[in-house]
């Protein structure tokens, strides 16, 4: 089994912001999976899928990104999984808009969610899906995080998330370093 997270903030408010582009590709893998992320489980929305042959929960945190790891640490030790068997998907300011990139491990890179992730697990060493939410030089970080896309960003953010959706399949289908090869040229 194999445990894929997605980050963001709870709530209506949130929901169109670009804090939680990972929401919105863990609605988008349950939606071709024909799964509700709706069982409330560790302080997080959760469904059982099967994705690419391979068992998976799907979860969005319901902490607020910077309380992500709370609800990641609990749903490992329920579904007795290590590190190595979860994925995360989160926003990105440092790459442009649309862009993603998966690694095997690293650092948060000031990313509260994955400071949280990380400090509550004591390790970096998972897969993440990092999504290119870019930087404009105008606005303030939270400002900008908080926003929603504009219609023109909308479409580019689409097209990401399918992408996405089609990354993570084949890091569950045929590992890291495959999903690294196909989806991070582009």
């Amino acid at each position: 089994m194999k445990l894929v997270v997605g980050l963001g903030n709870p709530g209506a408010r949130y929901a169109s912001t670009r804090h939680n582009v990972g929401f919105m590709v863990v609605d988008r893998l349950a939606h071709r999976s024909r799964v509700a992320v709706t069982k409330r489980q560790c302080n997080a929305l959760t469904a059982v899928a099967n994705i690419a042959g391979e068992k998976v929960c799907l979860a969005k945190p319901q902490t607020y990104m910077n309380l992500s790891g709370e609800a990641v640490g609990c749903l490992l030790r329920y579904y007795k999984l290590s590190p190595a068997d979860l994925v995360v998907i989160y926003d990105e300011r440092d790459l442009p808009l649309g862009k993603n990139r998966i690694r095997e491990k690293g650092s948060a890179g000031g990313h509260r969610g994955m400071e949280s992730i990380i400090g509550v697990l004591g390790t970096a060493d998972f897969p993440r899906l990092r999504i290119g939410i870019g930087r404009p030089a105008e606005t303030n970080a939270v400002e900008h995080v908080l926003g929603s896309f504009s219609p023109e960003e909308r479409s580019v953010v689409e097209e990401s998330i399918d992408r996405s959706v089609e990354a993570v399949e084949t890091l569950l289908r045929e590992g890291t370093a495959a999903a690294m090869n196909k989806f991070n040229a582009i």
